[in-house]
């Protein structure tokens, strides 16, 4: 018979202090606690449950090896690094690929950017952020791109001085299901779905309405062909992942320009709705969209609706307050490119 030999797994050696890469084994804990401390006034609903899953990961011991091939979450956080003080981590930054198609070049997340506030104005986010940049550059990675709050001044100060640049500044609206509506007018203009040869009139009209300069359609969003024509292939995972998309145009008179688009994204249960709208630049837009959002709030009137715009579209901005959506972040898309 032959014996076998177990021995004791051998303890975690103590990390060193200052600027090191992330231990997922050691600091998933540490990290929860340290990003929830910093961000708790602008955590929102995604946030919360990623604290969670922070959480719970951390008790998977050697798992988290496998577990972070699989998990974006796990997979971003192994990335990036932290700063510890006396053995308690007082800094950190994660490093996410951003999954854009390989013709715009290989795009990275810059994120939980956070230091105790007990450390700040010491240089550790600076410090940090570098080594997650040098990483990237190790990479051959074409860009790096992050969100900052409007109001963080002292963040968007250092992320000026590593050569960020700023594409766009967005608010993101929020619309309960509990508000009921009151009764509509009938639109201006006829709201129908997209058809699919028409997706290259639409691909035109997001390259005007949507630069990929200021920001695309939206956060991880950008204006390529991959995003608008949509095969067979596509359309059955949607169908297998039980997830939801739609689009919503408006067509000129003539029917073979698109003045107006609106998509939403949903999961299966239909709780919650994310939207994000764009119309002919050159045009009266007003209109258009308030169209497209007489539509929207119609149709899901039992559901949270998110919609993510641009802050500097006065006209939209105010149809969205008129139909009692609340701001709930206002940030600043910024970019480096490498």
């Amino acid at each position: 018979m032959t014996g076998v030999s177990i021995r004791p797994l051998e303890a975690p050696t103590r990390e060193i202090d200052g600027l090191r890469p992330v231990n997922l084994r050691s600091d998933l804990r540490p990290l929860a606690d340290l990003i929830e401390l910093v961000f708790a006034d602008s955590m929102d609903s995604s946030g919360r449950s990623a604290i969670r899953e922070m959480r719970y990961l951390s008790h998977l011991g050697y798992g988290l090896k496998l577990i972070s091939r699989l998990n974006d979450l796990a997979l971003g956080i192994s990335l990036g690094y932290v700063y510890a003080v006396e053995g308690a981590l007082v800094g950190n930054v994660s490093v996410y690929p951003a999954g854009y198609p390989k013709e715009l070049g290989e795009t990275w997340i810059l994120a939980n950017v956070a230091v105790h506030p007990d450390y700040q104005r010491r240089g550790i986010a600076h410090r940090l952020v570098d080594a997650c940049l040098d990483m990237i550059r190790r990479r051959a990675g074409a860009r790096a791109i992050l969100q900052v709050s409007t109001d963080n001044i002292a963040a968007r100060r250092l992320y000026e001085r590593l050569g960020f640049r700023y594409e766009r500044a967005w608010r993101l609206w929020r619309r309960s299901g509990f508000i009921r509506s009151p009764a509509l007018a009938a639109p201006a203009h006829s709201v129908t779905h997209l058809r699919g040869e028409e997706w290259k009139a639409e691909y035109k009209l997001a390259q005007a309405a949507r630069p990929n300069a200021q920001g695309g359609i939206g956060w991880l969003k950008p204006v390529h062909q991959s995003r608008f024509y949509n095969p067979a292939w596509k359309r059955l995972l949607r169908l297998l992942s039980l997830s939801g998309a739609e689009k919503l145009v408006i067509r000129a008179e003539s029917g073979r320009e698109i003045l107006a688009s609106c998509w939403l994204e949903n999961a299966a249960s239909f709780s919650n709705v994310r939207g994000w709208l764009f119309s002919a630049p050159e045009r009266d837009h007003g209109p258009l969209a308030e169209a497209l959002l007489n539509n929207v709030v119609s149709r899901y009137d039992r559901s949270t609706i998110h919609i993510e715009h641009p802050l500097d579209d006065t006209t939209v901005n105010n149809l969205l307050k008129h139909h009692q959506f609340k701001v709930s972040r206002e940030l600043w898309h910024m970019r480096l490119d490498l």
